[in-house]
């Protein structure tokens, strides 16, 4: 799996993300409870909030490569150039001008065409990587909270 420096970021990002929200949790024993039984209160809340959400702060999920076709060293499409130059020269000769001139035109083309395609692609599925991460770490707030309320605690 090739691991780009955007793969990097996002997952840095995704860990900032998550351990700024559990930061803003804040919880409050309300009805007196020791030290001792909060923290045992809140790690029960927590594996509860993990099998309720499928979600783990503590295990942010890897980070996952967009579906997306297989591209060359370039960042194009295999064949995008080859089809470009197709095309190019058929325009070409269809237009009385020279074939060769419209079939590197036609290349030059159709790869820039495949780089955005590919890039435009790859930035909504980490885009939706990354909404699907925050859905589930709200749904973890939201448990853990549900959870620690439940037991008598005041959950900021």
């Amino acid at each position: 799996m090739k691991v780009t420096k955007r793969t990097l970021y996002l997952l840095a990002l995704s860990v900032a993300l998550i351990a700024e929200a559990s930061a803003q949790q804040f919880v409050y024993p309300a009805k007196g409870q020791s030290a001792q039984q909060q923290k045992s209160d809140e790690a029960n809340c927590y594996s509860w909030a993990v099998q309720q959400s499928g979600f783990d702060p503590a295990k942010p999920p890897p980070a996952q490569a967009a579906a997306q076709p297989a591209t060359t060293a370039t960042g194009t499409t295999p064949g995008a150039g080859a089809r470009g130059a197709a095309r190019g020269a058929i325009v070409g000769s269809a237009l009385g001008g020279d074939a060769g001139t419209g079939a590197a035109v036609g290349a030059v083309a159709a790869r820039g065409q495949s780089r955005r395609q590919n890039a435009a692609t790859a930035q909504q599925g980490q885009q939706q990587q990354q909404a699907a991460t925050q859905q589930q770490q709200a749904s973890f707030g939201k448990a853990r909270a549900a959870c620690l309320e439940g037991r008598g605690y005041t959950v900021k």
